[in-house]
Formats: structure tokens, sequence, C-alpha cells
């Protein structure tokens, strides 16, 4: 995406220190280096997006198959329940941007219309068809499994966070 798009900024956040080497190595080959338009780091996403981003600086926010942490126990820590995530969200989204959902996890998927629906700064929209997406490691896996990647979209409006 971010070979197709240079005039866009992206910020890649992952925990695993493993996949964020194999993603620099991955932008390195691309030469992305050059563009300079592209930063990988060792975050949790909902920290990045609640405590470090300026506020009203992010016009997409792509979700994109996020560890749906299958176990019931583990269900607390899934990324569309975690409210430092959808304070920052809030704030940083700007009015008219977009956060985009993928998973291949059928009750994930749906958990995360039902907690996203509910926040009042958010209004799902049509996802947009002509973005293009490249496939991620799992995604490719998941499909060649036969599984369905699932995908949702919602718009910033004007409200109170």
């Amino acid at each position: 995406m971010a070979t197709r798009h240079p005039e866009r900024n992206f910020i890649g956040a992952e925990r695993l220190l493993g996949r964020v080497r194999k993603t620099a190595r991955k932008a390195h080959r691309a030469e992305l280096h050059e563009q300079d338009n592209l930063r990988v780091t060792r975050l949790d996403s909902a920290y990045l997006a609640g405590w470090l981003l300026p506020d009203d600086s992010i016009d997409r926010f792509h979700l994109l198959c996020p560890d749906p942490w299958p176990k019931k126990k583990h269900h607390k820590n899934r990324f569309v329940r975690n409210l430092d995530f959808h304070r920052g969200l809030g704030r940083k989204l700007r009015q008219g941007g977009l956060l985009l959902f993928k998973t291949d996890h059928e009750q994930y998927y749906e958990e995360g219309l039902e907690e996203l629906d509910r926040l009042p700064f958010l209004a799902r929209c049509d996802w947009p068809e002509e973005e293009f997406y490249a496939e991620t490691d799992f995604e490719r896996q998941w499909v060649g499994e036969g599984k369905t990647v699932r995908k949702a979209c919602w718009m910033r409006i004007p409200a109170e966070i």
C-alpha cells in the first residue's frame, strides 16, 4: 500500500518482534526507505492510537486480521473491546476518516460489528472497493483453507466522545 500510495504516510504497529523485522525487510526490498512514507513499530496498536499520535491526525485506520483471541478466557484481549483504542480512535481519527476492519473469524467479526457500532462517533459505511489491499500472510493462509474473510467499514462523524 505504501508503494502504491507514496503521497500517504503509513505506520504499522505490531507487538511481535519477528513480524516487525519481517515487515521491515519487505519494506527495504521494496525500496520504501527511499519513499520515506512507511514506519513499522513494535507497539500495541491501541497504545499507538490512544497515546502517541496527534489528535485529528488519522485519515484511515486499518485493522486487518487482528488476533481473534479465540479462547473464551482470552476474549477480554480482543482489540475491538479495548477502551484505550475506542477513546484514541475518537480523538485521532479525522472527521470523515475511515476505520477498516477485516477478519476470517466469524465470531470476532460479529463482536467487532457490535462493539464498533456502539461508538457514537462512528457510522457504518460501504467498504471502499477501489482501495488496494495487499493480502496478509494470514489472509492468504485462510483463503487457501477455504475460509471467508469478512470486512466492515465505519466513518468518523461529528459526535461527543
